[in-house]
């Protein structure tokens, strides 16, 4: 579909009202410490993430990200040990925090280049996130691909958000070794999430921030992994996949795929 200045604005706006639509924070007699609604009924995890006890910056986020939706798909339950895999500043290990709750465990991982960017920038973010054990559940992970620290077969799943694509154009052969890395810390059927900007055949992809479906999916196959379900809970019908990312048109609103992935049993 051809892009559309008006459609894409359109489709913006809508986005933007919707963050305006995000629940405000509760009268401080009806909320416990957290920020959470008090309530004698389970807190779901959409009602989790919607507390004012999260930074406004990932609850901005979250209407293009859709991080419950996203968390649902992959059957990512309470109780599990999960990895996010180049975590950054951490939006995704905060999500999958909630989501496992506290007998659960997040292990939060970042390469040494991924923590020196920027002048430290998101190293600093995950201290700031983790400061004073606000997030108990969650374990740092400074490390490289090629020494986790993590037990083999140990872990119930792990997630990649947007970023694959930036090993993928190191190399396909490095995408690969990579998700083997992770294939390895996996138990048996555990499931591997991997969400990523679209990008079409023939275009210049690397520069533009993109991989094909089909590229993320053959990296993961020749890792062991079995495709077992996709989504098109992230499209975006107003990206052509023609524009870079990080532009002003479509920067957190890109056209993604979203890939279940698991470690067969």
């Amino acid at each position: 579909m051809s892009f559309r200045t008006v459609g894409a604005g359109a489709f913006f706006s809508l986005l933007l009202l919707g963050c305006a639509s995000q629940p405000t924070p509760e009268d401080p007699a009806t909320t416990n410490p957290s920020g959470v609604p008090a309530s004698s009924e389970p807190i779901g995890l959409a009602e989790k993430l919607a507390s004012a006890a999260r930074p406004q910056t990932d609850r901005t986020r979250d209407v293009g990200r859709k991080p419950a939706e996203v968390v649902e798909f992959l059957g990512f339950e309470p109780g599990m040990h999960l990895l996010d895999i180049l975590a950054y500043s951490g939006y995704y290990t905060e999500v999958l925090s909630h989501a496992v709750g506290a007998e659960g465990r997040v292990f939060s991982q970042n390469p040494a280049d991924v923590l020196a960017l920027s002048n430290g920038a998101n190293d600093k973010a995950l201290q700031q996130r983790l400061r004073n054990n606000r997030l108990p559940n969650v374990t740092r992970v400074n490390r490289e691909f090629d020494d986790l620290g993590i037990a083999p077969n140990s872990l119930d799943g792990a997630i990649t958000a947007l970023n694959l694509h930036d090993l993928y154009h190191r190399s396909p052969s490095y995408a690969t070794s990579v998700l083997r890395r992770i294939y390895a810390v996996l138990k048996p059927g555990a499931v591997l999430g991997v969400i990523d900007h679209i990008g079409v055949p023939g275009r210049d992809n690397a520069r533009l921030h993109r991989m094909t479906k089909a590229q993320a999916i053959s990296a993961a196959q020749a890792a062991g992994f079995e495709l077992v379900d996709e989504s098109e809970l992230l499209a975006n019908p107003y990206d052509d996949h023609t524009l870079f990312v990080f532009g002003p048109e479509l920067r957190g609103i890109t056209d993604r795929f979203l890939l279940k992935l698991a470690k067969p049993r």
